[in-house]
């Protein structure tokens, strides 16, 4: 395959939509490569990790029906290495792929397009919604931080979708906090659904763009496909039962009040300098107008932050793990929030004060 006289963002911006899941460590010499293909005029770049793939593509002309496969990250790290107006000549032939681009030369091994695996799409499509991509990244942001990392329960290590009616869910818990968000969406949907694994979410969320341009979901029987600006992403769904979400989140909680989140961001970033580093407790102990944030470690160092609230009730002594209320303020992004209290011994609820798109439920810990 050939490119001539091609600048070098045209190459490098498809190259770096699609090699962020390629794996450091993996099996298949070949899962280290991305496939390059040239047809109907444009290049088509394609990664995958046998989970997901990702293609993108760019106007870059050549002769239709080449393909090759060339290691994903040294091409990406020569490419970025080259000045930021350098125009590149790419020939590959053989088991070779030469990369030319003014007084720069380098050949690098290349495997046969032939052999590179790919995921083919189910043919049974239950469901196609279309939104714009910055409301699919802001729903993706309120739930990804929730997710499970390397959980015995692996539908925990993803996030659920779920359509409903008109509304598309997203939910995300690891067992010690919940968070839910809900955005509106065009049409009327029937229920459905799917459990996307860690990579997937983390890789839309930094794809997406923040803006209107729309997103296609189409949801198949065991696979996800999002398809937005050059790029198309395919996902196998995990298989398992996602717990029930509604019966986690409390109802009625009678100690309830609302506080500015940058002023309470600020006074739990402050505290959690002292925490313990291996338990990351925080106390909150609530009376009447006032909240106090309590955080000791194990040099016997003590952080102490007073903030008035408007609270009227019986006192409350309660704690949790400081990163999981860090987590939540840090991404709602919203002016207020609110905070609803059962006993010391129930989990926590956090909402934005006027809305009912967002809930985060977080369980107390024992100081």
């Amino acid at each position: 395959m050939q490119l001539k006289q091609v600048a070098r963002d045209a190459l490098l911006k498809p190259l770096q939509a699609v090699a962020g899941i390629v794996e450091r460590r993996h099996t298949l010499p070949i899962l280290a490569n991305v496939l390059l293909e040239q047809k109907d005029g444009r290049l088509f770049v394609t990664a995958t990790d046998l989970e997901m793939q990702i293609t993108a593509t760019a106007e870059l002309p050549g002769k239709d029906g080449q393909s090759t496969t060339v290691g994903a990250r040294k091409l990406q790290d020569l490419l970025r290495a080259l000045p930021d107006d350098a125009l590149v000549n790419v020939d590959a032939s053989g088991s070779k792929m030469t990369v030319k681009a003014g007084r720069s030369r380098f050949n690098l091994q290349t495997l046969a397009a032939g052999d590179y695996p790919r995921i083919s799409l189910g043919t049974e499509q239950l469901q196609t919604l279309t939104l714009p991509q910055k409301d699919l990244r802001t729903l993706l942001k309120l739930a990804e931080f929730a997710m499970a990392q390397q959980d015995i329960r692996y539908y925990l290590n993803g996030m659920l979708l779920v359509v409903d009616k008109a509304a598309l869910q997203a939910v995300a818990t690891d067992g010690h906090r919940l968070s839910w968000a809900s955005i509106p969406v065009a049409g009327d949907y029937a229920r459905q659904e799917v459990i996307l694994p860690r990579k997937t979410v983390l890789e839309l969320a930094k794809l997406l763009a923040d803006n209107d341009d729309p997103v296609t979901i189409d949801i198949l029987s065991n696979q996800v496909r999002f398809r937005f600006g050059n790029v198309e992403l395919v996902s196998k769904v995990v298989d398992g039962k996602f717990p029930d979400y509604n019966r986690v989140i409390p109802q009625g909680h009678g100690k309830h009040f609302v506080l500015g989140r940058g002023e309470l961001l600020a006074a739990l970033q402050r505290a959690a300098i002292l925490s313990n580093e291996k338990f990351r407790g925080v106390r909150l102990v609530l009376v009447d107008g006032e909240l106090k944030i309590i955080c000791t470690n194990s040099e016997q160092e003590e952080a102490e932050e007073q903030l008035e609230v408007d609270y009227r009730g019986e006192s409350l002594d309660i704690g949790f793990n400081i990163t999981y209320l860090l987590d939540v303020l840090q991404n709602t992004g919203s002016d207020k929030v609110a905070m609803a209290f059962g006993d010391a011994n129930s989990s926590a609820l956090i909402t934005i004060p006027g809305r009912d798109d967002y809930k985060y439920v977080v369980m107390p810990m024992r100081i």
